[in-house]
């Protein structure tokens, strides 16, 4: 899904949905065979059509090139899929997206393919996909137009499955964008109809394809949105069911935000999943810039975890070793795999954690711990709460590394700022294994230019005794560490033992900034030995001084500096000659619904808006309401913290429309700015449409002073401008 403009519904990033814990299992039962009828095969529980019994593998260009494709950056990336050695390791379908039909259909109404960017034809394309031995995937959308503009299959269903079908199509992606409004039914109505229509058509051709749906990521947010994922686990073999992740143009920022959010709303669907139809959160990140190994693991291990299609969307030619490493992970893309075809669920949540476990075919359980937090933490959960019960000892793979080790039915590990620890849990354990232990950390205020006391404490949970740990500290360049290391005796089975250091570190700069301690652990117990790292996250958001130090977006360009522009993460900005005619430029005032801004102060191309990261900045005042001047690149909201004199706080959710096309007063918005048409990375473009910059408030205890206010930790909200109003 990657809407532009929707006739029936505009599928909104709300507020986040799905996040709670629902242990139901897929029934598990035998999937239908080709042929089967899709009212049958759904009664049945089974696969529609009998294809996908296990998770969808392989690599499609939306969310790393968008429209910026042609047949033989494909056929690279088909060929880079073989040669990294993915394919093997079941990444087997290469999907072409938007943007490669021609502007119009053929004379006979049959699809065709854009002549300039793939000249030799889609069915060409799919022979030399199917000749390096892997399966060749397309896109169309059920409406009358794609989400870029090209000719739709509504009223060529029939047709346009057929043509597939002759072109040697394996895998079909049907979007939903521009979907007819029908006289007398209602949105999920029409869209029900027309994707059971193309199912139908698919299954007609006697070819075998695998079909995904976007139906329910039309309805995200609203009261049909179940009903719909219950419509797609009918009549397709996967569904997107929420928001587009974040394209690889934008920061790192948006596409760990995108990451998180597309966990909380599939993260609770786990009734709707199992084989031959499975819950869709978008595509795998690895490979893209600004996203960390810690991060992209992350990724990896919750899709798996969750029985998600693993479709990669990134640059295959240019994976560097780590996210080659995170996408080839044998045993992990064996969890995804696992024929069972059960999604993971939580089992236990707290403090910024959640705790997932996954069924195995073979009676083992996955189980994951996954830090949301920003700081590391240590979670712990057990072998019974994990769905194994009995007494132990247990073994624990961990997933990422392949140590193994014995517990004692704890299952515990240090898990870094949006890390995660994926472990595979079995019932018996060998008495020659390394016991488990898990690394924790206390200390005080770290990075103060002051010595500061850091505990590292090292708990058995195996069964056996730690004979010796001796335990060593690494800190950031420029810090200092004393000792450089510590040795604990006679760990027993349950107890633990505490190393202490002094540590001297940097004050941090303003804005959202993390260090990192990592303690090494190295432990013998009988005969084994083991080794096992853990790292403290050091979280800092010293403040701006104002806003505008904390400006780190560039969103107005002219005609010498669009190159500079990026709004929207896709290279695109206001237009400072368009804006200009508003009576908006450089330091001018703006007037909107009672509260005064100043514009900022900056030249078109220089950095003029606080892209969404979190950042603290003081400001002063006193009065009902923090007015923002903000707009976004996509549709949400998120809390604004604010801190007063007397350190008190208050919270409010603050949002604003999409800069074009959302509803002006989402969110209870009001339009302050509107011009026509934007800046794009080949020049003035999209004069058609408005995009608009909106005032927007929370809510002030009137009887304080502010001192600083916390702004959106999200990526898609840009803010130009606050003001205190009385």
């Amino acid at each position: 899904m990657h809407i532009r403009t929707v006739t029936v519904v505009t599928a909104a990033v709300l507020a986040l949905a799905g996040a709670g814990a629902t242990p139901a299992m897929a029934s598990g039962r035998s999937p239908a065979p080709p042929g089967k009828t899709t009212a049958t095969a759904a009664a049945s529980g089974g696969s529609y059509n009998g294809l996908a019994l296990t998770p969808p593998m392989g690599w499609n260009d939306w969310s790393y090139y968008q429209c910026n494709i042609d047949e033989s950056l494909i056929v690279a990336q088909a060929k880079a899929l073989v040669s990294t050695g993915l394919a093997k390791k079941g990444y087997d379908t290469v999907t072409t997206d938007d943007c490669w039909m021609a502007g119009s259909r053929a004379a006979d109404g049959s699809l065709q393919a854009d002549p300039v960017k793939f000249p030799h034809g889609m069915a060409w394309l799919g022979k030399q996909i199917h000749a390096l031995g892997l399966k060749f995937g397309i896109y169309e959308d059920e409406g009358t137009q794609t989400c870029g503009g090209y000719p739709g299959t509504w009223g060529h269903e029939t047709q346009d499955a057929n043509t597939f079908a002759s072109w040697g199509v394996d895998y079909v992606k049907l979007d939903g964008c521009n979907v007819p409004t029908q006289p007398g039914r209602s949105s999920l109505q029409t869209y029900r109809s027309a994707y059971e229509k193309f199912s139908g058509a698919l299954v007609a051709t006697g070819r075998h394809m695998v079909f995904s749906d976007s139906m329910p990521a039309y309805f995200e947010g609203s009261s049909d949105w179940m009903a719909s994922i219950s419509d797609a686990s009918k009549v397709s073999n996967l569904w997107r069911e929420g928001a587009d992740t974040a394209l690889g143009q934008q920061s790192g920022a948006a596409k760990w935000s995108a990451i998180a959010y597309n966990y909380g709303y599939n993260v609770g669907l786990g009734q709707y999943a199992g084989p031959g139809h499975w819950n869709d959160p978008d595509f795998l990140l690895a490979g893209d810039d600004g996203l960390s190994t810690t991060e992209i693991q992350s990724q990896m291990s919750l899709w798996a975890e969750m029985a998600a299609p693993l479709i990669s969307s990134t640059d295959l030619t240019k994976l560097s070793p780590q996210a080659l490493a995170v996408l080839g992970n044998k045993r992990i893309i064996a969890v995804d795999q696992d024929p069972l075809g059960v999604q993971g669920h939580i089992v236990q949540q707290g403090t910024a954690y959640d705790v997932l476990t996954k069924p195995l075919a073979n009676g083992d359980v996955s189980v994951v711990l996954f830090n949301k937090g920003t700081s590391s933490q240590t979670i712990s959960t057990t072998a019974g709460a994990a769905g194994l019960g009995g007494s132990g000892p247990f073994q624990l793979t961990d997933l990422v590394d392949g140590r193994v080790t014995a517990s004692n039915g704890v299952i515990a590990a240090d898990v870094p700022a949006h890390g995660t620890v994926m472990y595979r849990v079995h019932r018996g354990a060998s008495t020659k294994l390394a016991p488990a232990v898990s690394p924790s950390f206390d200390n005080g205020t770290v990075g103060t230019g002051q010595a500061t006391p850091v505990r590292v404490t090292v708990t058995n949970n195996g069964p056996t005794m730690v004979n010796t740990a001796d335990v060593r500290l690494s800190v950031p360049s420029g810090w200092t560490v004393s000792p450089a290391g510590s040795a604990l005796r006679t760990i027993r089975p349950g107890g633990s033992a505490t190393a202490t250091f002094q540590v001297d570190g940097k004050t941090p700069p303003p804005g959202p900034h993390t260090d990192s301690l990592t303690a090494t652990v190295d432990y013998r117990a009988r005969s084994a030995s083991a080794t096992i790292t853990g790292a403290d996250d050091i979280f800092s958001n010293v403040p701006y001084p104002n806003l505008r130090a904390a400006y780190n977006n560039v969103g107005v360009t002219d005609l010498s500096t669009i190159a500079k522009g990026n709004f929207d993460g896709d290279g695109n900005s206001f237009s400072a000659e368009q804006l200009a005619a508003a009576g908006v430029t450089p330091g001018s005032t703006i007037t909107s619904n009672g509260a005064t801004f100043t514009w900022p102060d900056a030249a078109a191309g220089e950095p003029d808006n606080v892209e969404g990261s979190g950042a603290v900045v003081t400001t002063s005042g006193q009065g009902s309401k923090l007015a923002f001047l903000g707009s976004e690149a996509g549709d949400a909201q998120s809390a604004v913290t604010v801190t007063y004199t007397d350190g008190t706080t208050s919270t409010g959710q603050l949002g604003f429309p999409n800069w074009s096309f959302s509803p002006a007063d989402e969110f209870g918005s009001t339009v302050a700015v509107s011009v026509k048409g934007r800046n794009t990375p080949s020049g003035y473009a999209d004069a058609a449409y408005d995009y608009r910059v909106f005032e927007n408030s929370v809510s002030l205890d009137p009887s304080k002073q502010v001192a600083s206010v916390t702004l959106p930790n999200n990526a898609s909200i840009h803010i130009f401008a606050m003001t205190v109003q009385q």
